[in-house]
């Protein structure tokens, strides 16, 4: 009753007696240029997206204005595109507060509203005001309507959302993007992912971009804070910290983790590069001094195969094969693989025998004076759960191997065993 009460009283102080408008009657209506307009037709549609078009039209022209969502507020137009009002005279000419007026006109475009000051959801009508400065395509010329009114227009298309998009929730939307989004560069990671930080960045930026739809953005610190987020991608500083952290983690690099490290290196230099530019050089520098490979696939990087050091992986052939250790497969040619030989649980090579050579370097693995290449295919005699390549009391019995003259001749091979009672096991494998 009182919202009827003021638009009598604002429609009576506005128009004249001829002009007068009978409220219980729906109208649309307002000052263009000063002079009274009224439409005799009038409707509202609601789009699929949930947009709210009130049209008004006296068969020769017409009003439109649009606002983003079916609430009841006051819309600014101006600002963005999805919130505007329009005006099409009798000639077709669209005069619309999406267009800018030229700066010779006006640098500071005049902010309009729309405001909806009753949803009648019972009756689906709508009731209230509206005021906008419209320009044509040129930007030239311009159309204002002041003071305009619309009274119960029904909704003739579509329906109104029971939920409807209000500021308040994509507010709510936009803080908790922004939370996500600096998780990404948090201080706190071991390293920036880019896509995660670009997909953060993009959910962000669309949180901000519906803010701007249905909040407005006049002062426009809105689509400053979007415009600030250029492409969404990492900036130089974080890959440059990427590649700082990557750096650190090569240089520490153990056997087992080598390749790892190394291939992570390689990608953050390639990213720095990508991002930051290379002006020196210097970076294509670092990542062509890079080897990560393992060409014989043997689970040692080829950098560790260089055992005299001299940066020649050629001339290193510890079993003497001809094959040099960085293409052998087996580099004490032992029989076992230099990649089946132990290694602990980060990957890095055992000395099971602690003589001062990890296994894969090791042509007798335990220790026990038989070779391993003699010892591969025995098994597990005692069935102790470590084959006798690696076991130094093969049976088990308390005795060393190495104590049960198990190589008389010492040449490694166990053809020459002992066998105290002759039954055709050597003593080292009886217990």
């Amino acid at each position: 009753m009182k919202k009827l009460l003021l638009l009598s009283l604002v429609f009576l102080t506005l128009f004249s007696c001829g002009d007068e408008v009978q409220f219980n009657t729906p109208a649309f209506q307002g000052d263009r240029e000063y002079e009274l307009w009224r439409a005799n037709s009038f409707s509202a549609s609601i789009s699929a997206d949930g947009y709210l078009t009130i049209t008004g039209t006296n068969n020769y022209e017409t009003v439109n204005l649009v606002v983003p969502s079916v609430i009841e507020t006051t819309f600014v137009v101006g600002d963005v595109d999805a919130t505007y009002a329009e005006y099409i005279d009798a000639f077709g000419t669209e005069y619309s507060t999406v267009n800018d007026p030229d700066e010779s006109v006006s640098i500071y475009p005049e902010l309009g509203e729309i405001t909806i000051d009753e949803i009648d959801y019972a009756n689906a009508t709508f009731t209230g005001t509206y005021r906008f400065l419209g320009f044509d395509a040129s930007g030239m010329n311009s159309i204002g309507f002041n003071n305009g009114i619309f009274y119960k227009v029904p909704l003739v298309f579509g329906s109104i959302p029971t939920d409807p998009v209000t500021c308040e929730s994509v507010q709510l939307d936009v803080e908790a993007a922004l939370i996500a989004y600096e998780a990404t560069y948090s201080q706190s990671l071991e390293f920036i992912d880019e896509e995660a930080f670009a997909l953060a960045c993009s959910a962000y930026r669309e949180a901000l971009i519906n803010q701007r739809i249905f909040c407005g953005d006049a002062d426009g610190a809105i689509q400053e804070e979007i415009d600030s987020l250029g492409g969404c991608q990492i900036t130089c500083e974080m890959a440059t910290s990427n590649r700082a952290e990557a750096e650190s983690q090569y240089v520490t690099a153990t056997i087992g983790n080598y390749s790892e490290k190394c291939t992570q290196y390689l990608s953050y230099l390639q990213a720095q590069i990508e991002i930051c530019g290379d002006d020196d050089g210097s970076i294509q520098a670092e990542i062509d001094t890079l080897d990560c490979n393992d060409s014989d696939s043997d689970g040692i990087p080829d950098v560790f195969e260089d055992f005299n050091g001299d940066g020649d992986l050629t001339n290193d052939d510890i079993d003497g094969d001809g094959i040099a250790n960085y293409l052998d497969d087996d580099d004490d040619g032992d029989g076992v693989p230099t990649i089946d030989e132990a290694v602990d649980e980060n990957g890095n090579p055992i000395d099971t025998d602690g003589d001062g050579d990890v296994d894969y370097l090791d042509n007798d693995d335990d220790g026990d004076g038989i070779l391993t290449i003699y010892e591969i295919g025995e098994g597990d005699t005692d069935g102790d759960g470590v084959p006798n390549y690696l076991d130094n009391d093969d049976d088990g019995d308390g005795i060393l191997t190495i104590d049960e003259n198990a190589d008389p001749n010492a040449d490694g091979n166990p053809d020459d065993a002992l066998d105290t009672d002759g039954d055709g096991v050597p003593d080292y494998l009886q217990a």
